[in-house]
């Protein structure tokens, strides 16, 4: 069916891909918050181990930031400037 038919039209590229990245984004920090919550009861927590794994986790959240925003930034939302 058309999208003149079915009275609604498909929403722009942009627009449709800017959901998946947050979904991305959102389900790759949900399986970060995981992995650390697993490797922490795992360790004994001395302070040099658990300033590292602060880090570790301070980098992945980063990195995960960074790759969101630069895929934001290659589908701006519709009126952007």
């Amino acid at each position: 069916m058309s999208p003149s038919a079915s009275g609604s039209a498909s929403p722009p590229a942009g627009e449709s891909v800017r959901p998946s990245v947050a979904d991305r984004l959102l389900d790759s920090l949900e399986d970060l918050v995981r992995r650390h919550r697993a490797l922490a009861l795992q360790e004994s927590c001395d302070r040099q181990k658990a300033a590292l794994h602060a880090e570790l986790i301070a980098a992945e959240v980063a990195h995960e930031l960074a790759m969101a925003r630069s895929a934001l930034h290659r589908h701006p939302a519709l009126g952007a400037t």
